[in-house]
């Protein structure tokens, strides 16, 4: 049955409510935990018992790091790793250009640099020669370096391994692997076929991370130390909200304390880029995702790719303040770009239909740069898995958003091993692909029949999952500290969504091109704020901008606004629905 009779909310979701078990659970938690009732519910959600609550809510790296040496060819990566630092041996790092690869960068150049090695740098550019190691690239770098460290790349790179001749290969990533593997020194990644899967939700930096800490073991056992790695967090913590891998395990740690870190900004890139950012607050997950991770992953876009590693490795100020301004004036021009492709694409998908397994779209000179965030919005707007595509000279760079339930690396793995693409690959939810403009359509044909036998075309309107109703008298700054304790909340672990029942919209505006604001209340003198993003992008904003006194179900998460040191509650308000 729906939450409050909702089967269609103003954006087309049926609201759902806490199930019988999950109510049953959180009395349970209440009774045996003496928690508030709205941190438990979140507790009984996330399927906590009353005896792991007091871990659960305080995760510590020194209970959930796993040993490093449990990944395959880890113990080989660091020996390797030491033995060239040891040496002074010429070390390039060759990255990815999105924030999980500059973050892994960033922590090998930083723990280098602590360790008085210098190192090269190398990120590819995105439109030039795409994602991950080339011949080229690798040929060069082989002829003037010892060893090369391939971070959140290289676990397909099967010809540009064997092109680096003169050089060790170690690769540290966490993208899907194929049957067999490079013929490199080591190549260390949860995600390998041979592994068990319980570490496949790490990101890239946490890999890197990881080898680190072997790193550290290996020295510690000759006698020597090596950098403070818990200092390096923020970095770990960074790529893991920006890279959207699931909250749950020893992810909740590496975020929990990277935000503990990042808030002393003791790293001068990270602080210039809050500060551009206007980031006022003490950071939280939002933060990394919403306002630093974009503006780092803009260089790889649509400007200079290795900018985002450079910003998080750099230890001049001066330097960190000019690279956060550049990322942040190319961020502003990704925005552009971004809403004239996602406009296009919006409306051929809508054209094409979103009852299928997959929703794709394709346009000739759509930025390579902005089909992953466009492919978000098409994933949103479907609950599909999608694809876009722009294509330069008859050849496509495309790149997949899926959604809960739907591997989508798999099946793109397999239309490359077919021939149906040039390459391509990834991982569950998210992936990239190549692919000739003669070969679309049967491509896009294959891909769908292969996502159909998931049951992708089984979805209906995406569900909005409700935690219970609240009355704004009881939204209270206590409260909303009270449930981030169950926190960080992101992909895998959402927060908590509430709804105000038959409230009264007493003020809205429009603010910028799509957001929108309004303060509600119940008819007891008691009034709430709330800001709902991308609005008007939809049916929510003209909705309730024009209520003319209507009265709605509202529904969001909860917020702390702090403005000249005071903080008060605000509703993120995502759906709504006439009472």
């Amino acid at each position: 049955m729906s939450f409050l009779g909702v089967d269609a909310s103003l954006t087309g979701r049926r609201w759902v409510g806490p199930g019988v078990e999950v109510e049953r659970a959180t009395q349970v938690l209440v009774q045996q935990t003496s928690l508030p009732l709205a941190l438990c519910q979140v507790l009984a959600r996330r399927g906590v018992a009353a005896e792991e609550a007091e871990a659960f809510l305080a995760p510590s790296l020194r209970d959930l790091l796993p040993d490093p040496r449990s990944l395959r060819d880890m113990e080989k990566a660091a020996t390797r790793f030491l033995a060239a630092v040891k040496a002074r041996q010429r070390i390039a790092v060759f990255a990815d250009y999105d924030v999980d690869g500059g973050s892994s960068a960033a922590l090998l150049l930083v723990w280098l640099r602590e360790m008085g090695c210098a190192a090269t740098l190398y990120v590819p550019d995105r439109i030039d020669e795409g994602y991950g190691p080339n011949d080229a690239a690798m040929a060069e770098l082989a002829a003037a370096h010892d060893l090369i460290v391939c971070v959140d790349c290289g676990t397909l790179s099967h010809g540009p391994v064997a092109a680096a001749v003169g050089a060790d290969v170690v690769i540290l990533d966490h993208h899907l692997g194929a049957e067999t593997l490079p013929d490199a020194l080591a190549v260390v990644n949860p995600n390998r076929q041979d592994e068990d899967g319980t570490l496949a939700h790490l990101c890239a930096a946490a890999v890197v991370f990881l080898m680190l800490v072997e790193a550290g073991r290996q020295l510690r056992e000759a006698g020597a130390r090596g950098p403070d790695l818990m200092a390096m967090l923020d970095l770990v913590g960074l790529a893991t909200v920006a890279d959207v891998a699931p909250l749950i395990g020893v992810n909740r740690a590496f975020v929990r304390q990277g935000l503990r870190v990042m808030a002393r900004r003791d790293r001068v890139g990270l602080a210039a880029l809050a500060d551009v950012a206007r980031m006022d607050t003490a950071p939280a997950a939002y933060h990394l995702g919403f306002l630093l991770g974009p503006r780092i992953n803009a260089g790889g876009r649509i400007g200079q790719a290795d900018l985002g590693a450079r910003l998080l490795a750099c230890d001049d100020p001066h330097e960190a303040q000019s690279l956060a301004e550049k990322l942040d004036l190319l961020n502003t021009e990704r925005r552009d770009v971004e809403t004239a492709v996602r406009a296009a694409a919006l409306d051929q998908a809508e054209t094409r239909g979103y009852d299928a397994p997959l929703v794709w779209a394709s346009g000739a000179g759509w930025h390579p740069g902005v089909v992953g965030i466009v492919a978000s919005r098409l994933k949103e707007a479907s609950n599909r898995p999608s694809i876009v595509i722009g294509f330069e000279d008859g050849i496509g760079k495309g790149s997949g958003r899926s959604v809960s339930g739907i591997d989508l690396g798999a099946p793109i793995q397999r239309l490359a091993a077919e021939g149906l693409l040039i390459k391509g690959g990834g991982h569950k939810m998210a992936a990239g692909l190549t692919v000739a403009e003669d070969k679309l359509e049967e491509a896009m044909a294959r891909l769908s029949e292969l996502l159909a036998k998931q049951g992708a075309h089984l979805a209906g309107a995406a569900d909005l999952k409700l935690d219970g109703m609240l009355m704004p008298a009881a939204a209270t700054v206590e409260l909303a500290q009270q449930v981030e304790q169950a926190g960080p909340f992101g992909a895998g672990a959402p927060a908590p969504r509430y709804v105000f029942a038959d409230m009264q919209i007493r003020f809205a505006k429009r603010v910028g091109e799509s957001h929108l604001k309004i303060s509600f209340g119940d008819g007891n003198n008691t009034k709430m704020d709330a800001i709902a993003f991308g609005a008007f992008d939809g049916p929510l904003g003209p909705a309730l901008e024009n209520h003319g006194g209507a009265r709605f179900h509202l529904a969001g998460r909860l917020d702390i606004n702090t403005w000249r040191g005071r903080q008060t509650v605000q509703l993120r308000l995502e759906d709504a629905a006439p009472a």
